[in-house]
């Protein structure tokens, strides 16, 4: 891959804390490129345990205003208590391909939907959850990861992979951001 082709990594960090008034999760993007240097930031916000999360990520990438960025991946598919992601609409709306790459093992979401929700909510979800790409293992750098793509052919999607993951098994791109969100969440509670 070039050395100058850009991602954007999406992560969010958040506090369990609701009972304190802060029902929101710190969503961070960071675009780096594949030789591995930060190209930008920005910061963007869901509600925790909400259904805001895809359209939240969607506006996070508009606001970049980046069309250099050819890959978007992001570091979970329920984030901020399962605020779950839609990658097809996230695709849809940003016109390149959509990884989302997770970091453990798992029998899935299913489990722990049905015991936090139930009703409509439940329903949604459950749609959401059930509509997304099949879940795939991968070895990068002797770490497993396992990504879900929309947008591109799966082999396709493993180079990306590798390819922004210089070391360890988490992409550049998700790592920077993480550390942002987790920076901002940080301060904010600093804050109050």
């Amino acid at each position: 891959m070039k050395p100058g082709v850009r991602a954007l990594g999406i992560a969010e960090s958040y506090r369990d804390d609701r009972t304190n008034g802060r029902p929101r999760s710190t969503l961070a993007g960071a675009v780096v490129r594949a030789d591995h240097v930060f190209d930008g930031l920005a910061y963007g916000s869901c509600r925790v345990g909400g259904t805001d999360a895809t359209d939240a990520v969607i506006d996070l990438i508009d606001e970049f205003e980046r069309p250099d960025v050819r890959y978007v991946l992001l570091g979970a598919v329920a984030p901020a208590w399962y605020n779950l992601l839609d990658l097809s609409k996230i695709h849809a709306a940003v016109e390149r391909p959509v990884l989302a790459v997770t970091f453990e093992a798992s029998t899935g979401l299913e489990a722990g939907l049905r015991d936090a929700f139930s009703g409509d909510e439940l329903e949604a979800r459950l749609e959401t959850y059930r509509a997304l790409p099949e879940r795939r293992e991968l070895s990068v750098n002797d770490e497993t990861v396992y990504v879900r793509c929309v947008g591109l052919e799966p082999a396709d999607a493993d180079e990306v992979v590798r390819a922004f993951t210089p070391a360890g098994g988490r992409p550049e791109p998700i790592r920077v951001a993480r550390e942002a969100a987790r920076a901002a969440d940080s301060y904010a509670w600093s804050l109050e």
